[in-house]
Protein backbone atom coordinates (compact mmCIF):
# COMPACT_ATOMS: atom_id res chain seq x y z
CA UNK A 1 0.00 0.00 0.00
CA UNK A 2 3.01 1.97 1.38
CA UNK A 3 4.60 1.78 -2.12
CA UNK A 4 1.83 2.72 -4.46
CA UNK A 5 2.62 6.64 -3.59
CA UNK A 6 4.95 8.22 -5.21
CA UNK A 7 6.47 9.81 -2.41
CA UNK A 8 7.01 7.23 -0.08
CA UNK A 9 9.60 4.17 -0.80
CA UNK A 10 9.45 1.44 1.83
CA UNK A 11 13.94 0.35 2.05
CA UNK A 12 13.09 -2.12 4.71
CA UNK A 13 11.37 -4.24 7.12
CA UNK A 14 12.19 -5.69 10.45
CA UNK A 15 10.58 -8.42 12.52
CA UNK A 16 12.33 -7.57 15.97
CA UNK A 17 13.86 -4.60 17.40
CA UNK A 18 17.61 -5.25 16.98
CA UNK A 19 16.65 -6.47 13.81
CA UNK A 20 15.28 -2.73 12.99
CA UNK A 21 18.49 -1.65 14.95
CA UNK A 22 20.87 -3.24 12.48
CA UNK A 23 18.78 -2.36 9.60
CA UNK A 24 19.35 1.53 10.66
CA UNK A 25 22.78 1.06 10.38
CA UNK A 26 22.75 -0.18 6.71
CA UNK A 27 20.36 2.14 5.65
CA UNK A 28 19.14 5.81 5.47
CA UNK A 29 15.40 5.44 7.09
CA UNK A 30 13.12 8.78 7.12
CA UNK A 31 10.53 7.72 9.26
CA UNK A 32 10.37 4.20 11.06
CA UNK A 33 6.26 2.01 11.95
CA UNK A 34 7.50 1.21 15.62
CA UNK A 35 5.23 -1.57 16.98
CA UNK A 36 5.14 -1.57 21.03
CA UNK A 37 4.76 -5.17 20.91
CA UNK A 38 7.52 -7.75 19.59
CA UNK A 39 9.89 -10.24 20.20
CA UNK A 40 12.86 -9.56 22.49
CA UNK A 41 13.14 -5.77 22.45
CA UNK A 42 10.29 -4.21 22.51
CA UNK A 43 9.07 -0.81 20.80
CA UNK A 44 9.99 1.21 23.45
CA UNK A 45 13.44 -0.19 24.34
CA UNK A 46 13.89 -0.12 20.36
CA UNK A 47 12.89 3.71 20.13
CA UNK A 48 14.84 4.53 23.22
CA UNK A 49 18.04 2.86 21.29
CA UNK A 50 17.19 4.50 18.58
CA UNK A 51 17.24 8.46 19.94
CA UNK A 52 20.08 7.93 22.36
CA UNK A 53 22.10 6.67 18.83
CA UNK A 54 21.46 10.14 17.29
CA UNK A 55 19.71 8.81 14.24
CA UNK A 56 17.71 11.28 12.60
CA UNK A 57 14.91 8.65 11.93
CA UNK A 58 11.47 9.56 13.13
CA UNK A 59 9.83 7.22 14.38
CA UNK A 60 5.58 6.26 14.80
CA UNK A 61 4.84 4.34 17.63
CA UNK A 62 1.76 1.35 16.77
CA UNK A 63 -0.67 1.25 19.08
CA UNK A 64 -3.68 -0.67 19.90
CA UNK A 65 -4.76 2.52 22.36
CA UNK A 66 -6.86 0.09 25.35
CA UNK A 67 -3.56 -2.76 25.65
CA UNK A 68 -0.50 -0.46 25.51
CA UNK A 69 0.43 1.14 28.46
CA UNK A 70 3.97 1.77 27.37
CA UNK A 71 3.15 3.88 24.43
CA UNK A 72 3.89 7.38 27.13
CA UNK A 73 7.24 6.02 27.59
CA UNK A 74 7.58 5.51 24.18
CA UNK A 75 6.79 8.98 23.04
CA UNK A 76 9.08 10.29 26.09
CA UNK A 77 11.55 8.06 24.84
CA UNK A 78 11.78 10.13 21.53
CA UNK A 79 8.96 8.63 19.11
CA UNK A 80 7.55 11.54 17.07
CA UNK A 81 3.45 10.49 17.57
CA UNK A 82 1.50 7.29 17.71
CA UNK A 83 -1.33 5.45 15.20
CA UNK A 84 -3.97 3.11 16.13
CA UNK A 85 -3.50 0.05 14.33
CA UNK A 86 -6.38 0.00 12.92
CA UNK A 87 -6.13 3.68 11.61
CA UNK A 88 -7.52 4.10 7.83
CA UNK A 89 -4.87 3.58 4.95
CA UNK A 90 -5.37 7.28 4.12
CA UNK A 91 -4.57 8.04 7.92
CA UNK A 92 -1.11 5.92 7.71
CA UNK A 93 -0.14 7.76 4.99
CA UNK A 94 -0.83 11.48 6.03
CA UNK A 95 0.78 10.73 9.54
CA UNK A 96 4.40 9.62 7.36
CA UNK A 97 4.16 12.68 5.31
CA UNK A 98 3.62 15.04 8.16
CA UNK A 99 6.30 13.19 10.48
CA UNK A 100 8.76 13.29 7.63
CA UNK A 101 8.07 17.13 7.30
CA UNK A 102 9.02 17.87 11.19
CA UNK A 103 5.32 17.42 12.66
CA UNK A 104 4.07 14.96 15.60
CA UNK A 105 0.81 12.72 14.84
CA UNK A 106 -1.15 14.77 17.73
CA UNK A 107 -4.61 13.49 16.81
CA UNK A 108 -6.99 15.59 19.62
CA UNK A 109 -9.78 12.62 19.29
CA UNK A 110 -7.43 10.28 20.98
CA UNK A 111 -4.13 11.92 22.29
CA UNK A 112 -6.00 13.65 25.02
CA UNK A 113 -7.82 10.38 26.19
CA UNK A 114 -4.55 8.41 25.71
CA UNK A 115 -2.23 10.52 27.19
CA UNK A 116 -4.95 11.16 30.07
CA UNK A 117 -5.24 7.41 30.87
CA UNK A 118 -1.32 6.94 30.70
CA UNK A 119 0.88 9.73 31.55
CA UNK A 120 0.76 9.43 35.65
CA UNK A 121 -1.20 11.97 37.31
CA UNK A 122 1.02 14.69 38.56
CA UNK A 123 1.67 14.35 42.54
CA UNK A 124 -0.40 17.42 44.52
CA UNK A 125 2.53 20.34 45.38
CA UNK A 126 2.36 23.01 47.44
CA UNK A 127 4.42 25.20 44.80
CA UNK A 128 3.96 25.24 41.29
CA UNK A 129 6.19 22.98 38.62
CA UNK A 130 9.74 24.96 38.75
CA UNK A 131 9.87 24.93 34.95
CA UNK A 132 7.29 27.44 35.10
CA UNK A 133 9.02 30.31 36.52
CA UNK A 134 10.51 29.83 33.46
CA UNK A 135 7.92 30.34 30.53
CA UNK A 136 6.01 33.47 29.81
CA UNK A 137 2.26 33.31 30.66
CA UNK A 138 1.78 33.67 27.00
CA UNK A 139 3.88 30.93 26.53
CA UNK A 140 1.76 28.81 29.01
CA UNK A 141 -1.13 29.52 26.94
CA UNK A 142 0.14 28.53 23.75
CA UNK A 143 1.53 25.23 25.46
CA UNK A 144 -1.90 24.47 26.98
CA UNK A 145 -3.38 24.83 23.19
CA UNK A 146 -0.80 22.66 21.80
CA UNK A 147 -1.83 19.76 24.67
CA UNK A 148 -5.38 20.36 23.54
CA UNK A 149 -4.55 19.04 20.03
CA UNK A 150 -4.85 22.69 18.41
CA UNK A 151 -2.47 23.58 15.09
CA UNK A 152 -0.84 26.75 14.79
CA UNK A 153 -3.66 28.10 13.36
CA UNK A 154 -6.55 27.13 15.48
CA UNK A 155 -3.95 28.27 18.49
CA UNK A 156 -3.16 31.70 16.33
CA UNK A 157 -7.26 31.94 16.47
CA UNK A 158 -7.65 31.16 19.86
CA UNK A 159 -5.23 33.07 21.65
CA UNK A 160 -5.30 36.47 19.18
CA UNK A 161 -1.68 36.09 17.57
CA UNK A 162 -0.19 36.12 14.17
CA UNK A 163 0.77 32.37 13.26
CA UNK A 164 4.55 34.15 12.83
CA UNK A 165 4.04 34.33 16.62
CA UNK A 166 2.72 31.18 17.41
CA UNK A 167 5.59 29.36 15.63
CA UNK A 168 8.65 31.83 17.55
CA UNK A 169 6.75 30.56 21.06
CA UNK A 170 6.98 27.39 19.67
CA UNK A 171 10.56 27.84 19.20
CA UNK A 172 10.73 29.07 22.81
CA UNK A 173 9.17 26.34 24.65
CA UNK A 174 11.27 23.95 22.62
CA UNK A 175 14.08 24.92 23.68
CA UNK A 176 12.80 26.12 27.54
CA UNK A 177 11.50 22.82 28.11
CA UNK A 178 14.24 20.77 26.19
CA UNK A 179 11.59 19.12 23.72
CA UNK A 180 12.26 17.08 20.85
CA UNK A 181 8.92 18.04 19.12
CA UNK A 182 5.18 18.92 19.63
CA UNK A 183 4.70 15.51 21.31
CA UNK A 184 7.43 16.14 23.83
CA UNK A 185 5.58 19.55 24.64
CA UNK A 186 2.76 17.77 25.66
CA UNK A 187 4.01 15.35 28.09
CA UNK A 188 5.62 18.11 29.18
CA UNK A 189 2.27 20.05 29.36
CA UNK A 190 0.68 16.90 31.20
CA UNK A 191 3.72 16.65 33.19
CA UNK A 192 3.47 20.23 34.75
CA UNK A 193 -0.60 19.57 35.35
CA UNK A 194 -1.18 22.24 33.02
CA UNK A 195 -4.17 20.17 31.40
CA UNK A 196 -7.56 18.68 33.09
CA UNK A 197 -8.26 15.32 32.39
Amino acid sequence: MLEAERDIKVVGEAGTGQEALDLLRELAVDVLLMDIRMPGMDGMATTQKITEAGYPTKIIILTTFDVDEYVYQALRAGASGFLLKDARATELVDAIRAVHSGEAIMAPSTTKRLLANLVPTPEEKNEPDPRLRHLTDREVDVLKEIANGSNNSEIADNLHLAEGTVKTHISRLLFKLHARDRVGLVLCAYDMGLVER
